[in-house]
Order: structure tokens, then sequence, then C-alpha cells
């Protein structure tokens, strides 16, 4: 095996590392202007036919985790629908031409999962336009940098974070359920944060602890309806969320044992795996992608 090969497969090296330039954005963020641009699997993932004909709805679809676990479940066969802002419409775009140049369909839906209301539109959506769904990704989160401790948290970001993380989370699984057959999973986006949370990010980490909790009764409560609920537990990753949200990008990842942040295409497979028929007898579990932090 050639040396490049040997180090492109060291996780230590695989993708940057920091220091990254400093760089801020309003939120919600945008990929194009990140300084490394971030991956997502668009040159290196390779399906395998692993979710063949399977319909799969995405929340927070756009970009990050979510425009990655989009694409890798494309490349593995599946239809994807998946949410954004309606101001992350061109990254939405994006997004659904990665899905369909893997030959699969993408149905953008313009969505704001804080409210009920359009979170019962995706479910019938996604109904109407395949008649089931056969993966739910709970992915779309929402969190701001609060170095000024818990006074600085208003009661508008309180409710945003909890309405973005939660309700979406509850209202989509509820209103998904029934159209989910036997063999269908769901899949939350849960955090290094759950387990330990950072002082600046305290509400954002509160709710992904919840996201453990949520998941670990939910698979209890479903199993015997052969439907499985588990999670992903990432550590650093290098999405539009960090520039957009956190007050220092520089040394990003740093403090994780492999010493840099995650690329969201190494988040994918984690997601992928959760979602075949390898993964029949894996139910509550959350499975942690932390870059070597140790968790509970």
């Amino acid at each position: 095996m050639a040396a490049r090969e040997r180090q492109n497969r060291d996780p230590v090296t695989a993708h940057p590392r920091p220091d990254f330039p400093d760089q801020q954005q309003e939120h919600p963020g945008w990929t194009g202007p990140m300084d490394p641009p971030p991956d997502h699997g668009e040159s290196s993932y390779e399906g395998h036919q692993l979710l063949a004909e399977r319909i799969a709805v995405i929340t927070g679809g756009d970009s990050g985790i979510g425009r990655a676990v989009a694409l890798a479940y494309a490349r593995e066969g599946a239809d994807v629908v998946f949410t954004h802002l309606p101001e992350e419409a061109g990254e939405a775009e994006e997004t659904s031409r990665l899905v369909t140049e893997a030959g699969r369909r993408a149905v953008a839906v313009s969505c704001d999962i804080r409210e009920e209301r359009q979170c019962g539109d995706l479910i019938e959506r996604a109904v109407s336009e395949f008649g089931r769904i056969d993966i739910l990704v709970n992915n779309a989160a929402y969190q701001m940098s609060q170095p000024g401790g818990i006074a600085a948290i208003d009661t508008e970001q309180f409710d945003r974070v909890m309405k973005t993380n939660l309700y979406g989370m509850f209202w989509l699984s509820k209103m998904a359920l029934p159209h989910i057959p036997k063999g269908g999973s769901i899949i939350n986006s849960a955090s290094v944060q759950a387990y330990k949370p950072s002082p600046h990010l305290l509400d954002y980490a509160m709710t992904k602890a919840a996201i453990v909790n949520f998941t670990q009764g939910l698979a209890q409560m479903v199993a015997t309806e052969g439907v499985r609920v588990n999670a992903v537990a990432p550590g650093p990753v290098w999405t539009p969320l960090i520039p957009a949200t956190m007050p220092d990008t520089v040394e990003f990842g740093k403090q994780s044992p492999l010493g840099r942040p995650a690329q969201p295409a190494e988040m994918a497979p984690a997601y992928v795996f959760l979602a075949t028929d390898q993964a029949s007898y894996i139910t509550g579990e959350i499975v942690n992608a932390t870059g070597g932090t140790p968790l509970p």
C-alpha cells in the first residue's frame, strides 16, 4: 500500500485540522464561505444499495450532517424528503442535486419544525409523495453560544432551542409512526453535549440529554410494533452551524483526542447502519461518534 493511501486512512490526518481561519456568519450559516469547506462525502461515499427503495425523511437536510446523510441514503438507494428553512433554499438546491445525481428522488420542503402544523404538513407531503416513511431522521437543531452564562439566555432563545430540538422531534415522531412499517426506524441526532455539557451551550446541551432519554424511552414503547429507535451522538462537526453560532472557530474540534472536528461525511455511515437490516437487533442505543472523547 502506498504511503499516501496509508496516510489517508489515518483518522488523525484524514481531514483538515485546526487552526482554522477565524470566520463568523449570520445564523443559520452557509456552506459556501466556510474555510476549509465541509466534506459531505461528495467524492468519497460509495453506496452498496443497503437502503434500496426505502423512503427517508430528514430534518435539516440542507447542509451539514443532514446533507451528508441525504447523500449517503441516496447512494444507498433511498428516496429522500428533507426540510430546510425558507432562507436555506439555496443550500437545499445543492442537497437536491446530490440526491438526484445519485439516481433517487429528492423532495425539499420548506418547514419550520417549531410549528406543529408545519410538522404535520411535512409528514402529509412525504406520505402523499411516497405512500410511507421507512426512516425518520430527526436531525434539525438550533444552538447559540452564550458565554455570559445563564443570565444571557433569554426566553426567546430558550423557546427556540426547546421547540426546534425537542418539540419538533416529538411531533414528527408521533405523526410519522402510523406511516412507518415494520422494519422501519427513527434515528435522532443527539450530541456529546448530552454527556459533557459546555457551559456556554447550557440550553442546547440539556435538549441533547433529553433526546438520549426520549430515544431510549420511545424505543421500548414501539419495539413490539417492529420499529427501531436509535440516536447518533456526534462530537464536534464542521458544519455551517459553527461559524454561525460559535464565537471562536480557530481551534474548533482541537479538544477531541483526534485533535480535529469531524466532517459531516464521517457521521453519515452511522445513520446508514442504524437504518439497515444489519442493525435489526439494535434499538434504544446511542452511537457515539466523538473522535475519542469518552462518554458514559
